[in-house]
């Protein structure tokens, strides 16, 4: 066999497979104040004003609220920058990720 032979029969795979997406996942407390939230959707996740007001709304009045889906590695560090940046100012905000 010669050299030649050999590098035809290698075959190269070139298929990506897409990252699975996760939700993040704002969940509502009775401590946290709605101004917070609606200042992380807007430096963390690049709401505007009114869009931020209104997923703030629906995280209040449902309990919880998908604010962004992005791809793991993405969504689990806004997840950690939000919890920290709460938890720095004394809010008990918790954030999950789970699969979209």
């Amino acid at each position: 066999m010669t050299d030649t032979d050999i590098a035809e029969k290698v075959k190269t795979n070139t298929r990506l497979k897409e990252p699975s997406m996760f939700n993040v996942i704002y969940l509502n407390d009775e401590q946290t104040t709605m101004q917070f939230v609606v200042d992380t959707l807007i430096r963390h996740f690049d709401y505007d004003d009114s869009s931020a007001m209104e997923k703030m709304a629906e995280i209040h009045d449902e309990g919880a609220g998908v604010v962004a889906t992005l791809p793991y590695e993405m969504a689990e560090q806004k997840g950690v920058e939000v919890t920290i940046e709460a938890r720095n100012l004394g809010f008990p905000l918790q954030v999950k990720v789970e699969p979209a």
